[in-house]
């Protein structure tokens, strides 16, 4: 195998964890492992696509089903904890961050006839904090935990469909809603 194509091997790893996943016992050590391995493996292939030079846009759209899957099967995994530990008020921010980031994709959907998830800082930190609940739910102060996720991740997926409100072309390089990349090299 050569370099071009390890990143997309370690996302296509981070799927086939995901699916694993769905055979394995919520919160027990084989669960850990892989859940732990998938996420490793998130950061992995971004890190060597741009190590390498080997980014792709094949490469970002698999990324985004890789993470898309992984998330869905965590979702069935570990709702029938998030039903018994998660207040009223954690729902309706996961509803208003998930609402913000529908729009994000129908904004991007009509504006540039494809899908678009960017790749921003925000977008990174999001997945970093809802990837780590699973370590945290059931522990006592879950619950502040909880509203900084939530926190977190409304503010990426605001700064998303800013972004994507305020460009007037598809920026998939676009990191932050504050700087943009000159498109021009010198």
């Amino acid at each position: 195998m050569n370099n071009k194509n390890l990143p997309n091997c370690i996302t296509a790893f981070r799927i086939a964890g995901a699916v694993l996943l769905i055979f394995t016992a919520s919160f027990s050590p084989a669960f850990y492992a892989v859940y732990t391995l998938c996420g490793v493996s998130d950061v992995a292939d971004g890190f060597i696509a741009r190590k390498f030079k080997t980014e792709s846009e094949l490469g970002s759209k698999l990324d985004s089903v890789a993470d898309l899957l992984f998330y869905a099967v965590m979702l069935f995994k570990l709702i029938p904890t998030f039903i018994e530990r998660l207040t009223a008020g954690i729902w309706c921010a996961i509803f208003a961050v998930l609402a913000l980031r529908l729009a994000s994709y129908i904004v991007a959907a009509v504006k540039y006839r494809r899908f678009a998830s960017l790749h921003t800082y925000m977008n990174k930190a999001t997945g970093l904090a809802v990837f780590s609940v699973p370590y945290f739910i059931l522990l006592p102060f879950y619950l502040p935990l909880c509203v900084a996720v939530c926190a977190v991740a409304g503010a990426a997926s605001a700064e998303e469909l800013i972004i994507h409100l305020s460009s007037k072309e598809y920026e998939p390089e676009r990191k932050t809603l504050v700087f943009r990349r000159n498109k021009t090299k010198r």
